[in-house]
């Protein structure tokens, strides 16, 4: 899965494979969370202070992980953008 942010150990995925809804992955250690563009709380678990990290990410740049998630479900052969960490 191709990686498009990482901040304070949190590593961010996205990687389209025919199914919605549209969505990205978060790790942090031994912990893995799905997310839709929104930032809610699919699947899996985060520590809250890891989650609450990334739902202020993902706030900040929801139209990016909309963008992204366009080039991925097209398959375009161009990568997906880099995102900015949280700082």
């Amino acid at each position: 899965m191709p990686v498009i942010s990482m901040f304070y150990g949190i590593i961010i995925q996205m990687f389209y494979d025919d199914h919605y809804p549209p969505h990205f992955h978060a790790k942090y250690q031994d912990n893995e969370a799905m997310f839709d563009l929104d930032g809610n709380l699919l699947k899996g678990k985060l520590p809250k202070p890891q989650t609450n990290l990334v739902e202020a990410w993902c706030e900040i740049h929801h139209d990016e992980l909309v963008a992204n998630w366009e080039i991925a479900s097209r398959k375009e052969d161009g990568p997906m953008y880099k995102i900015d960490p949280l700082k």
